[in-house]
């Protein structure tokens, strides 16, 4: 009778082990939906607009724009060269879009997706873009000069332009007057004074290396910095500079964002997996989970409202062969699919 009960003992212990097991294993986030679009160019920055319920891409040369609701394309605005990102002002029924072969910025209304204006910035492959709704004045970051071009959102005009001392990548701003950005080749974060238009702060964010992605809480004061090289996200006091803590992320990370509700920030990596971290306390985090998603969907944005992330990514052939004797020739990627651009629709299973 003994022997019975320790086997029956043993197999209890054994499933158990195994439920608890599954439940661990099993990912808080789920893909809900798969949002197919057409056209096999490239693509960089999304952006929800929560208040018109709209998703925009950057997709090649033209932003394409999903009504979220319906889960379906919704319009397109066209001939957006080398476009990059989107930004809005919806107290101005205003989007903003950095158009890299263009030299500009396109503007176009919120409600009928009308272009009103193409403003040349001051700066070479303007990428990523930033709306600060304190100033009322839009933020082009130029690449390929190192210096953002201001542009006063309700009169369209080109302002100044802001040295910045090295190459900006992704912008955050805390509302009341200080815009951030991160200086990618410097290792740096660059704090921006909406009312003299001048850098005032260079912060190191050491051990942060390559920063890319940049997303904020503007409750507790923190920036969350994603990192490619170091592959880490780095925590940073957005009044003091200081670095509050890194923690591990995955590798060919490029963007990020925060879902305010929640508490938790994300890092979209390109190897096929979304960091997502918690936020316990202002001065404390830890990595949740590593939700798996298909390789190459690097770039994210967040409703904050519905909990739900977007990725953009698309299916990819074999990548080719390294070249015979190129050892330090840049890694070649492999190509695109012809008609398998689509949009991961990333939800929480229980918020």
């Amino acid at each position: 009778m003994k022997k019975v009960t320790l086997v029956l003992s043993i197999l209890f212990l054994v499933v158990i082990s195994t439920v608890l097991y599954a439940q661990a294993s099993k990912s808080a986030y789920q893909i809900v939906n798969k949002i197919h679009l057409e056209g096999d160019g490239g693509w960089d920055y999304p952006s929800v607009d929560e208040n018109g319920g709209r998703l925009y891409l950057s997709h090649g040369n033209i932003v394409q724009v999903v009504d979220l609701k319906e889960g379906k394309l919704a319009g397109t605005i066209p001939d957006t060269k080398g476009v990059h990102g989107i930004a809005f002002a919806s107290d101005l029924n205003k989007g903003f879009i950095s158009a890299g072969r263009d030299t500009a910025v396109i503007i176009f209304k919120l409600d009928s997706l009308e272009v009103t204006a193409k403003v040349q910035v001051t700066g070479r492959n303007p990428d990523a873009i930033l709306y600060d709704p304190f100033s009322h004045y839009v933020f082009a970051y130029n690449g390929g000069t190192k210096n953002a071009t201001v542009i006063d959102g309700k009169t369209d005009k080109v302002i100044a332009t802001i040295e910045l001392g090295g190459k900006p990548e992704f912008s955050a701003s805390n509302g009341k007057g200080w815009v951030f950005v991160n200086i990618e080749d410097k290792n740096l974060v660059n704090v921006i004074n909406t009312k003299t238009l001048k850098v005032i702060k260079s912060w190191p964010i050491k051990p942060g290396e390559e920063p890319s992605g940049m997303a904020i809480d503007n409750i507790n004061n923190r920036l969350f910095i994603v990192c490619g090289e170091s592959k880490t996200m780095v925590v940073v006091d957005s009044k003091t500079g200081k670095v509050i803590t890194s923690l591990p992320i995955g590798d060919r990370v490029d963007g990020a964002a925060f879902d305010p509700t929640l508490k938790r920030a994300y890092s979209s990596n390109g190897d096929g997996t979304i960091t997502v971290v918690q936020e316990i306390s202002k001065n404390e985090f830890k990595v949740l989970e590593n939700v798996e998603t298909p390789r190459g969907a690097r770039t994210i944005t967040i409703d904050s409202k519905s909990h739900h992330l977007y990725l953009p990514t698309a299916e990819f052939e074999a990548a080719p062969a390294p070249a015979p004797d190129t050892q330090n020739a840049p890694r070649r990627r492999p190509s695109i699919k012809p008609g398998s651009f689509y949009v991961l629709d990333i939800a929480p299973v229980n918020n």
